[in-house]
């Protein structure tokens, strides 16, 4: 590992592995009240919890944090035996909260991790999630898939051609399409963050496997979306309104039929509101998630 950029390795030393059904998994377990209701943290594809370091500093101040990389991305393993499935990234997370003794939550889920935690919330409706929901905030995922605009990448790894792409993929590749996605350009040691990880543990190789989870979220829109209808808990759709691939028409969609859901539009802003707008994103994550400590929500 001595050969990651220096952000991902101070990244590394202040997380730990934790084995969960046979994998090990990267957590990051910080705050400065390890007592009260924790905030999980659920990343996207294809990078990593990394992509929530610039937000960390505000939200751990008040609270205990937890985030974790899904096995296949970051710094977990990426075995080339493993489903890759939404269901057993849900389960990894239920696995780890029963571990760290963790009965209550809010959630903070961007891009894929909102489908995690819509995996979460079927769960919780139908009493088989062993942990409180607390509040729900979900950023730029594309929950409403049939509204979505995948990026050509995407769609060529949903084909048989995707093993031969990520064969010809290449850092400089890579760059360009994560700023094709994003209104602020992302920084040189975000995207040297990004890459590293992905491209660790021969990360690249297990795109084609992992990015199924896109015909998942068509598989099980039945099984996701109607619980999001019925939720009964505070939620914040938070939302970088210039996002080319999860649109903000999902956003308003969702924000439609949450109950009660608070859409906050993000002006200017892309795919990765935690990087192009971190001091906003905590502001307002950290004032929602207060809110709704006290009832406020």
């Amino acid at each position: 590992m001595s050969n990651l950029p220096a952000s991902v390795r101070a990244w590394l030393e202040r997380g730990r592995f934790v084995r969960l059904a046979g994998l090990e998994v990267f957590v990051l377990d910080t705050g400065a009240k390890a007592d009260a209701v924790p905030l999980v943290v659920l990343h996207g594809f294809p990078t990593s919890s990394h992509d929530f370091h610039r937000v960390l500093p505000q939200l751990s101040e008040n609270r205990r944090v937890v985030l974790l990389d899904f096995p296949g991305f970051g710094l977990s393993e990426k075995p080339t035996t493993y489903s890759y499935s939404l269901h057993e990234q849900a389960d990894l997370v239920v696995l780890l909260l029963r571990q760290l003794g963790i009965r209550s939550a809010h959630w903070l889920a961007h891009d894929m991790g909102t489908s995690v935690a819509c995996e979460l919330l079927a769960r919780r409706e139908r009493g088989l999630l062993e942990v409180e929901t607390r509040s729900v905030v979900l950023m730029n995922g594309s929950v409403h898939i049939e509204l979505a605009q995948l990026t050509p990448s995407q769609r060529i790894l949903r084909t048989p051609l995707g093993k031969l792409f990520v064969r010809l993929s290449s850092k400089r590749v890579f760059r360009a399409q994560m700023q094709r996605i994003v209104t602020v350009p992302l920084s040189d040691a975000d995207l040297d963050a990004m890459w590293a990880q992905l491209a660790y543990a021969d990360g690249v190789s297990r795109l084609p496997s992992s990015i199924g989870y896109v015909e998942e979220r068509y598989r099980f829109w039945h099984r996701w979306i109607p619980p999001l209808t019925r939720l009964d808990v505070p939620t914040m759709v938070l939302w970088g309104i210039d996002d080319p691939v999860a649109v903000v028409a999902i956003a308003e969609k969702l924000a439609s039929e949450i109950p009660h859901a608070r859409l906050v539009r993000l002006e200017g802003i892309g795919h990765y509101p935690t990087l192009e707008a971190p001091d906003r994103v905590a502001s307002l994550v950290d004032g929602f998630v207060s809110g709704a400590e006290r009832g406020k929500g």
